[in-house]
């Protein structure tokens, strides 16, 4: 099959070109979105990343012009319309696991991270300057961590976080009692933890699950950490959290319109928004570029179920990797 690749990157091609057998790849730098649409005319799948925009009028005007397959690659599909792909008659697949290690060590490097101001004294030393003041830490031995979402990457997360000596608390409805996790309801975890840290899909449900409401209900300077996707955090009330004192740390792998930002080098350009460039100008917070999924392990399996999916629909088989309009859950993190 001919496939249109969204938000290639070269390593995205170095991983891709692996697995493509007889199908032809054509890559484009560009993210999918109605002024780039044309791109794929004529292609029966496309193959697209977190940041393309696959809305309704996308999805329409692309399965007028061919398309039958969109092939993610990643777990989350909250960037997709599904139910204007069912309409069209256009099938959905995505890659519901990958590396699951990959997001939760991720998730815990920004723990650390921030807990013992690593960014900061590494850029002193740098500098000659080997002052100890303000790089105050606190043992993770003892903390309480609250994770909102107990899927796989929070499950891992809660195993690395017992092992340091943590309590583990957890809100999920559709978690399975745990030894050494205590499931807990919203508003208890908030009140009860020193570290919140997000593992859960963005839905409906789920949007701005972090909003003023929430933080009000968190201890005095707790640690708030997103490895997930970016809605889930309303980030205007949590800079007011951070300037309040209310967040003590704050660690992003992901940001609500990170879609104009992150995957590209604007090394040399202004950022033009004002609420992320708020947040690189406080000490307490630590982002990254949505690179949590990013190891050599995690590329290789989302290259290859990717291909596999697209593998099945060519030859007129389900791969189980299917999602439709009835999907209301999957597991965060890419």
């Amino acid at each position: 099959m001919k496939i249109a690749v969204f938000s290639a990157r070269k390593y995205t091609r170095t991983y891709f070109d692996r697995f493509c057998g007889d199908h032809e790849l054509v890559y484009f730098d560009a993210h999918l979105s109605k002024e780039t649409l044309p791109l794929a005319y004529g292609f029966p799948v496309a193959c697209v990343f977190v940041n393309d925009r696959v809305d309704a009028e996308v999805v329409r005007n692309l399965a007028d012009n061919g398309l039958r397959l969109l092939a993610l690659r990643s777990a989350g599909y909250n960037h997709v319309d599904l139910q204007a792909a069912a309409e069209c008659g256009v099938t959905v697949v995505r890659v519901p696991a990958y590396s699951p290690y990959a997001v939760a060590e991720h998730t815990v490097a920004l723990i650390l991270g921030l807990d013992r101001k690593i960014p900061r004294a590494h850029a002193r030393v740098r500098e000659g300057n080997f002052s100890l003041q303000g790089l105050l830490g606190f043992d993770l031995h003892g903390k309480t961590v609250g994770l909102i979402g107990l899927g796989r990457i929070g499950a891992l997360v809660a195993k690395i976080m017992r092992g340091f000596g943590c309590r583990v608390l957890a809100a999920d409805p559709y978690a399975q009692p745990d030894d050494g996790i205590e499931l807990v309801d919203n508003p208890t975890l908030f009140a009860r933890s020193d570290i919140v840290t997000l593992h859960c899909p963005l839905t409906p449900d789920t949007h701005h699950i972090i909003d003023e409401s929430a933080l009000r209900q968190m201890k005095d300077g707790v640690m708030l950490i997103n490895t997930s996707r970016g809605g889930l955090v309303d980030t205007p009330a949590v800079i007011a959290a951070l300037k309040a004192g209310k967040i003590g740390h704050l660690g992003l792998d992901v940001y609500e319109e990170e879609a104009d930002l992150f995957f590209d080098d604007l090394s040399d350009q202004i950022i033009a928004d004002d609420v992320f460039a708020r947040l690189l100008t406080l000490p307490n917070v630590l982002i990254t570029a949505h690179q949590a999924f990013f190891t050599d392990e995690a590329m290789t399996a989302i290259a290859g179920t990717t291909m596999a999916n697209i593998d099945a629909f060519a030859t007129g088989r389900s791969s189980g990797n299917e999602v439709t309009p009835g999907a209301v859950r999957g597991d965060a993190g890419e």
